[in-house]
């Protein structure tokens, strides 16, 4: 009886369930638009762009599409001229933010203890 692979959201295979979360929400600024998104309120794409800082367009509309790929947030497209899109956070997105503060706390803690490090985040959830 063979076992069935897991695959993420790009279907390369999985072993580990804390990889497969790394995948989802990893990367230079996957992490760091849920954060954005966290407020529960819709963003726009220059919104994100603008509070992200030095994301280039293409890296922001990848990051996006990976993410709504993985099902963590959604795109809203209104039919208005000029076009509007927004995005905001789904259920699973919602679900993976207390995570994402756990790991903002124990990151201030170590950037205390190396006090060379200091923090760019100017809201970074809330995590001191």
């Amino acid at each position: 009886m063979s076992k069935s692979k897991k695959e993420n959201f790009r279907g390369e295979e999985l072993l580990c369930p804390i990889k497969y979360c790394m995948d989802i929400a990893g990367g230079k600024w996957k992490s760091s638009i849920l954060c954005i998104l966290a407020d529960e309120k819709p963003h726009r794409n220059s919104n994100i762009k603008r509070k992200l800082g030095n994301i280039t367009n293409t890296m922001l509309t990848q990051s996006l599409q990976q993410l709504e790929d993985a099902g963590m947030i959604t795109r809203t497209q209104y039919n208005e001229v000029p076009p509007r899109v927004e995005y905001s956070l789904t259920e699973d997105g919602k679900s993976i933010i207390p995570l994402l503060v756990q790991m903002g706390k124990w990151g201030s803690i170590q950037m205390e203890k190396h006090s060379e490090i200091r923090s760019y985040c100017k809201d970074c959830l809330n995590t001191k």
